[in-house]
């Protein structure tokens, strides 16, 4: 049976969906927008919620065209991220395409066909979160 490694002293120790030391949230949430961007996402909006959750430091938020869409956008947005070096990219909501979320660590992804993102209107709950919430 292997031991797992003993943690150093003062260590925090760090979640496994959590970014390997080095990537920050600015450069995953570049990651994800050049994708999303790169892929012709609608209405795309990032939304800084550092300090108002515990689940995550940013949001990002964006329309696809057809559920095909969506499930595309999602798919290479995870490639992308795994290609930047984000190990633990999470997915829910792949095969039926209405709402994909990837869970990225600290940077969560909300994919939505358009009906479906005005239905729930996720982002009218955390825009007012920080004056520093982007629209690309």
């Amino acid at each position: 049976m292997k031991r797992a490694p003993a943690a150093k002293a003062g260590a925090t120790p760090r979640a496994a969906n959590r970014p390997a030391p080095g990537i920050d949230v600015e450069a995953i949430t570049k990651v994800v927008l050049t994708s999303l961007e790169d892929d012709k996402a609608e209405d795309i909006l990032a939304i800084d919620i550092r300090g108002k959750s515990s689940f995550a430091d940013m949001l990002v938020v964006a329309s696809g065209r057809s559920s095909r869409h969506v499930g595309a956008l999602a798919d290479h947005v995870m490639r992308n991220l795994k290609d930047a070096g984000i190990k633990d990219v999470r997915v829910e909501g792949l095969p039926q395409g209405d709402w994909v979320l990837v869970d990225a660590g600290d940077v969560v992804v909300h994919l939505f066909r358009p009906e479906v993102r005005s239905f729930y209107n996720i982002e009218k709950i955390w825009a007012g979160a920080t004056p520093d919430s982007q629209q690309s």
